[in-house]
């Protein structure tokens, strides 16, 4: 009996251990590279200048 709160006890000592490392976690997703921020630059600059054109009309001009 006494083995198996001990083993409870530890338990939840390693439940709240968890939930503190999941409040410190980085979602993968919302890190950005040095490739990634600069296609981003890229982008923001082309589309600001006007450059970029819709899917719709990339396939017209591809003929699709």
């Amino acid at each position: 009996m006494q083995q198996e709160k001990q083993i409870l006890e530890k338990l939840e000592k390693i439940e709240i251990n968890v939930e503190e490392i999941k409040k410190h976690m980085v979602d993968i997703d919302s890190i950005m590279t040095e490739d990634d921020y600069e296609f981003l630059v890229g982008y923001r600059k082309e589309k600001s200048e006007n450059k970029l054109i819709s899917h719709e009309q990339l396939k017209k001009e591809l003929g699709l």
